[in-house]
């Protein structure tokens, strides 16, 4: 119990060199793999954030994780995510296979129940993101789309049918 606030400087010093140094080779790892590393766009973009944190944390407060190690975990998924990525902008099928698709829960003045309660989704919250974005009545929206990271978009002009429009690739699930 002696220990709970202090052990020793030894210890201090190396959580002190070892963080600077994690985070130097962190920052240099992540500028080298682009700005997608740290996007939440996809499900395992999120993942991989999450376990980045968690590396690092374990570096930084276990003496049983040298620098070396920490360093190679982190090279790791910063590896793994850019694989991941690179493949997913190339292939529509593997794009498909790790990522879910944009759905459609309003759409001309309707709400989609069947969507709604397939993304668990609320109407109340979805009025709430179009007063958000400052709508003021339902009739200036013509659609509104979770997106495959969780967000919301709202779509004042669109068509489903039209393909330029911006929900030509957004899935529908009818009521």
């Amino acid at each position: 119990m002696e220990n709970i606030f202090f052990s020793n400087w030894e210890s201090v010093l190396r959580t002190f060199l070892v963080g600077l140094l994690a985070y130097v080779a962190l920052i240099i790892m992540l500028r080298i793999s682009g700005k997608r590393t740290l996007s939440q766009m996809k499900e395992f973009d999120f993942i991989v954030t999450v376990a980045l944190g968690s590396t690092l944390a374990s570096v930084l407060l276990s003496k049983d994780v040298s620098l070396a190690d920490g360093v190679v975990a982190l090279g790791i998924l910063i590896s793994l995510q850019y694989i991941l990525a690179y493949v997913s902008a190339r292939s529509n099928k593997f794009s498909k296979l790790i990522s879910s698709e944009p759905t459609l829960i309003f759409y001309r003045g309707d709400f989609l129940r069947t969507a709604l309660k397939k993304e668990r989704v609320t109407e109340a919250e979805v009025r709430s993101v179009l007063r958000s974005n400052g709508v003021a009545s339902i009739e200036e929206v013509e659609a509104v789309v979770m997106e495959s990271n969780g967000q919301f978009t709202v779509v004042k002009e669109g068509n489903l049918s039209n393909e330029d429009s911006p929900l030509s690739n957004v899935k529908r699930i009818d009521n």
